[in-house]
């Protein structure tokens, strides 16, 4: 199992930028493909971006595609979404999200998700 705890959220003013963090525990987490989602009030949640195991492949939703960058550090058991021009509609709370094998896009296909952590872009 995976035990996930993500931090680094806060509130920014639109073009600012944020650097989450998800900090794993347990085993093998370099055998764990990795995600960021974020589900807004009243929203469905929605994938942001993966990695997969070797940090060789990312993925981004294109809304986030060129602004945000998601990278791991499996000496640490970390994985980290910088965030940058953030703008209103980024405004959510963000999940950090893992999987064994390759990278996904699905979110019906993470296995252990975080609690979260509270992201707000103001106007």
């Amino acid at each position: 199992q995976v035990q996930l705890v993500e931090s680094g959220g806060g509130l920014v003013q639109a073009g600012g930028s944020l650097r989450l963090s998800c900090a794993a525990s347990g085993r093998a987490f370099s055998t764990y493909a990795m995600a960021w989602f974020r589900q807004a009030p009243g929203k469905e949640r929605e994938f942001v971006s993966a990695i997969s195991w070797s940090g060789g492949s990312t993925d981004y939703a294109g809304s986030v595609k060129g602004r945000f960058t998601i990278s791991r550090d499996n000496a640490k058991n970390t994985v980290t979404l910088q965030m940058n021009s953030l703008k209103p509609e980024d405004t959510a709370v963000y999940l950090c999200a893992a999987t064994q094998g390759s990278l996904r896009v699905g979110r019906t296909a993470y296995n252990y998700w975080g609690q979260g952590t509270q992201v707000t872009v103001s106007s």
